[in-house]
Order: C-alpha cells, then structure tokens, then sequence
C-alpha cells in the first residue's frame, strides 16, 4: 500500500464517520461542525484524484459560505430539538425505504468497478518541448467556449434568485423605527434647536403646597 492510497482511506474513513454523525448528533451546531469536517474529507479526496479546482470551490462555497451562513442561522434561532424530535417514528418507515433504496443504488454503482486512470502530467507536441496540463486551465477553456451558454442560463438564474430573495425580504414593518437618510441630510438648525421664552424666577410648587398645608394646619 502506498501513500496515496493510505491517506484515500483514512480520509474516507474520517468523511463516513463525519456523515454519519451529521444524522445522529442531538446538538443542530454540532450535527452543522459535522457536516463542514466532511466537506473538508471529500475536498482532500478530490485533491488526490487530483481535481484541484472541484477541491478547492467545495472549500471556498460550501464550507466557507454555506455552511458559516447555516451555522449563525441556527444559532440565533435557537432552534428546540425535542419539538423536531416529535413524530420521528411516524415517519421512520418512509425514510428507510428511501434509504434502502439510496444504498442499493450505491452498491451497484460500486460493484461495477471504478476506471482509474493516471492523469498525464506533460503533453508531448511535435516538434516542441512537453507542455504541463493543468485542470483548471482546461476546465475553464471548457466553460468559457463549449459551455458558455448553460454558463451565461445559469449566471442569470442565479441573478435572479438573488434579486427575489432580496425583494420578498425587503419590505417595510409597522413596528420598526428606522431613520430617513433623505430627512437626515435636508434637515435644518430650525429643527434640532427650539428656543422657548420663561420667567426668569418661578416659585416652586412644591414650596406653594408646603405653604398652603401650614396654614390649614394653623387655622
């Protein structure tokens, strides 16, 4: 057994264990830390099968975006997890069919066999020196030429989803306060100062009541 091929089963075995925990931790943060360790698994996975670019956007998207996103959610909501407990062996029987299902799929997949093969490092060309593929380079000359379009679809969907969470999310609340930065900047001195004329000396009310109680207690 080589190097290679070791660390491939230590990281699988790290991104099963990881997997496995996401669906029986009790804790939502903790289920969430999980999920993020076997992002980080299958990120390595890929770096072995040298799929630097597949690598490197999981770390970037998912781990770095997604799931830091997911992780504040679910901490500011607060969420109760014997209220989501409830009514869990009611559907129990649905999700081990589909989860039976899941793992017929998969062994048959893997019972097929994989066809590896080695990556060529150097490209040789007639009458000049080897040239390096790297896959980056070549996946972005696939997506920039070939599949501009499905690229440029994709672009706008996204685009879109961004501008209607925006407008379902913004949207003016009765119970808020919020400041007018048009009134903040045309606001003047006339308004933030009021001058108000008063008797230089005023008797106290107090001292009129304290006065007024004496004498009725004289009389």
């Amino acid at each position: 057994m080589d190097v290679k091929t070791g660390l491939f089963y230590v990281f699988s075995t790290i991104l099963l264990v990881a997997a496995f925990r996401v669906i029986t931790a009790r804790n939502p943060v903790h289920a969430v830390l999980f999920l993020v360790l076997a992002f980080f698994q299958a990120a390595m996975v890929w770096m072995l099968l040298k799929v630097e670019f597949l690598a490197i956007s999981l770390v970037l998207v998912y781990v770095g975006a997604v799931m830091v996103l997911f992780l504040f959610v679910v901490m500011m909501l607060d969420v109760e997890v014997d209220s989501l407990r409830e009514g869990f062996w009611k559907h129990f029987p649905l999700a081990a069919v589909v989860g039976v299902l899941i793992v017929l799929e998969m062994s048959a997949v893997l019972m097929g066999g994989f066809r590896v093969s080695d990556e060529p490092s150097v490209v040789p060309v007639l009458g000049q020196a080897a040239v390096e593929v790297s896959n980056t380079r070549e996946l972005g000359k696939l997506l920039y030429t070939q599949y501009l379009y499905p690229l440029e679809v994709a672009a706008a969907i996204l685009l879109v989803g961004m501008i209607a969470a925006i407008a379902l999310t913004l949207r003016s609340r009765k119970d808020v306060k919020a400041l007018d930065p048009t009134d903040q900047v045309r606001v003047k001195s006339a308004d933030r100062l009021r001058i108000v004329k008063m008797k230089s000396t005023l008797t106290a009310p107090a001292a009129e009541a304290v006065e007024t109680v004496v004498k009725e207690n004289q009389a």
